[in-house]
């Protein structure tokens, strides 16, 4: 027991000495926080996540490749229930399940109504599905693909209105350097590397969203040992320049909630913009899954300062 606590209390102070960033974090507060308990050996896992725009809606995939759509129950504004379809695999080229190697699905994209974009892991991919039980495509790879790291790869994943999509990879190789922003350009076969966005320890990517304001969401995470999981949720104006005045709406307490991994950003009933999230328990028994929701506030005017 004195050696855990002394685990803990270390893993603590590392984390406190750690170059957070110098962002100014904003009024996003906490209004659902809702188990999932699910059925089945598929059932966890989950690494990816939309939501429709009206917040009813979603779509989730699993890291085992197992995908789900859903609707959510309110009662005022606060998640009460789930209500889902069976899980289904995605479906490889050739009709089936993906082999062992090849289905560690980690980032989803769509909007919603139409085609549905996964990138992986370990076979590091972008693909396209027409729907979530049609068979796949793999989109042409960036030439950096191939050498991601092996379990840190394609983790974020987002499309804007246009059908640009976005990826960034968890790690980089080279600790303390930025992350790269691989942009794949509606109508386009080819991934460019236009930008990069800063990094700050000890934070990693996991999951993206393109808001209906037409910024970058990212949601990143980090394990502090046996103390649990801290999240932050940064968000970026999409530029010809590339990703410009970060903001970070969300940087949770160690172990408030699970693994965070899956991120959709929509706008409510009360016009804020609201983050709707996803744990991965990693198919273990002493974690859960929960979908999780803050609400990012939005400014009141200043009285002291005349309208135009």
């Amino acid at each position: 027991m004195r050696t855990r606590f002394v685990i803990a209390i270390a893993s603590l102070a590392a984390l406190l000495t750690l170059d957070l960033g110098a962002q100014p974090v904003s009024d996003a507060q906490l209004v659902s926080a809702y188990r999932w308990h699910g059925k089945g050996e598929h059932f966890g896992g989950f690494s990816g996540l939309e939501v429709s725009e009206d917040g009813k809606k979603f779509i989730a995939i699993t890291d085992r490749g197992y995908v789900v759509r859903g609707l959510f129950d309110r009662e005022n504004e606060v998640i009460s229930d789930v209500r889902t379809a069976p899980l289904g695999p995605l479906k490889s080229p050739k009709g089936g399940p993906f082999g062992r190697f090849r289905s560690d699905s980690e980032g989803l994209a769509s909007h919603m109504d139409g085609p549905i974009f996964v990138s992986f892991e370990a076979k590091h991919r972008v693909m396209r599905f027409g729907g979530i039980k049609t068979k796949g495509r793999a989109l042409k790879m960036h030439p950096d693909f191939k050498g991601l790291q092996n379990n840190s790869s394609l983790e974020a994943l987002a499309i804007d209105h246009a059908g640009t999509l976005y990826t960034i990879p968890e790690r980089t190789g080279v600790e303390g350097s930025p992350f790269p922003v691989y942009r794949l350009p509606a109508g386009s076969k080819t991934w460019e590397k236009p930008f990069s966005i800063p990094r700050f320890a000890p934070y990693l990517p996991v999951g993206a969203d393109i808001g209906p304001d037409g910024k970058f969401y990212l949601l990143e995470r980090h394990l502090s040992g046996v103390l649990g999981f801290t999240n932050r949720v940064r968000r970026f104006d999409i530029t010809p320049d590339g990703f410009k005045n970060e903001v970070e709406l969300l940087r949770t307490p160690v172990g408030l909630h699970d693994n965070l991994e899956g991120l959709a950003v929509w706008r409510d009933n009360n016009d804020n913009i609201r983050l709707t999230m996803v744990s991965d328990d990693n198919f273990k028994f002493f974690q859960v899954t929960e979908f999780v929701e803050y609400v990012v506030l939005t400014p009141s005017p200043d009285p002291a300062r005349p309208a135009n």
